[in-house]
């Protein structure tokens, strides 16, 4: 995964602020996930999005909801792709639409950069939201990319990926499931811990608090190892109700491991580590 970017500027300089919004990734000679990254990262509609997504979060004491937790879940869903596609597992775009990889790559950036863009509008019901937001903005992002009916294909299948990382979304793609279990993913120190900071002590803040690092590599006998570095064993609630429960409802479910270990001495173990599948 590439480093954290900088926290996204809400300092009041909202134009200021926004023109210097851009994300990065590994394209690795994709050019079409060249051109449709070039194309975000003008998009100042966009931008304004994933900037009032932010604000929202804010206002509601949530975690990092700006462009870096875009950013963030863009360079864990490429990395899952590629890790997925070594394996062996063909995305939609490969099986269902004789497309290709690099194709797929589009529709997991494109799920991943605006996953989020509804929580511009509201957090209930965001993912909808999204929907129509990420509709109107593909059509132009893709302008130049892909002729019709190419064009409407990616469009339909990134859609799919947005709606189907909510909690129940039943993403049928591999390319939707990749999307869903990304988000999952930013759950490494910095985002998870501002609800804490904030006074937030509850199950879901402080599990995600305890929470160190992950690492996401190529696994022994599945394609994706995801291996999660836990400070306190109250992680293991994030582990097995958010993440666990992500990959269970994808097609990526038979391709991904999980190990979830505590380090250190400094606390009473509750358990000693957790293992998908089981």
């Amino acid at each position: 995964m590439s480093e954290k970017p900088e926290s996204a500027p809400t300092d009041g300089s909202t134009r200021k602020g926004i023109s210097r919004v851009s994300v990065k990734a590994p394209t690795r000679g994709n050019r079409k996930l060249e051109k449709f990254l070039k194309a975000i990262n003008r998009d100042e509609q966009v931008r304004a999005w994933w900037y009032m997504a932010q604000i929202h979060a804010e206002r509601l004491g949530m975690s990092d909801h700006s462009w870096v937790h875009m950013q963030i879940v863009l360079n864990i869903a490429l990395r899952l792709s590629r890790l997925l596609t070594k394996g062996g597992v063909q995305p939609a775009m490969v099986t269902d639409h004789a497309m290709s990889v690099k194709d797929a790559e589009v529709v997991v950036a494109a799920g991943a950069l605006l996953h989020d863009v509804g929580m511009s509008i509201h957090r209930t019901d965001h993912e909808a939201y999204s929907l129509f937001l990420a509709r109107e903005a593909l059509e132009r992002l893709l302008e130049g990319i892909y002729p019709e009916p190419e064009r409407s294909i990616v469009i339909a299948e990134s859609l799919h990926a947005i709606i189907g990382h909510r909690r129940r979304g039943q993403p049928y793609t591999v390319e939707a499931g990749i999307v869903r279990v990304a988000d999952a993913l930013d759950m490494a120190e910095g985002r998870t811990r501002i609800p804490l900071e904030a006074g937030q002590e509850g199950i879901h803040s402080i599990s995600a608090a305890a929470i160190d690092e992950v690492r996401i590599s190529a696994g022994e006998t599945r394609p994706v190892k995801i291996e999660i570095e836990l400070n306190n064993s109250a992680g293991i609630f994030q582990v097995d109700d958010l993440l666990a429960t992500k990959i269970r409802d994808t097609p990526l479910a038979d391709h991904i491991e999980v190990v979830a270990e505590v380090s250190g001495e400094s606390e009473k173990r509750l358990l000693t580590g957790f293992r998908l599948p089981g």
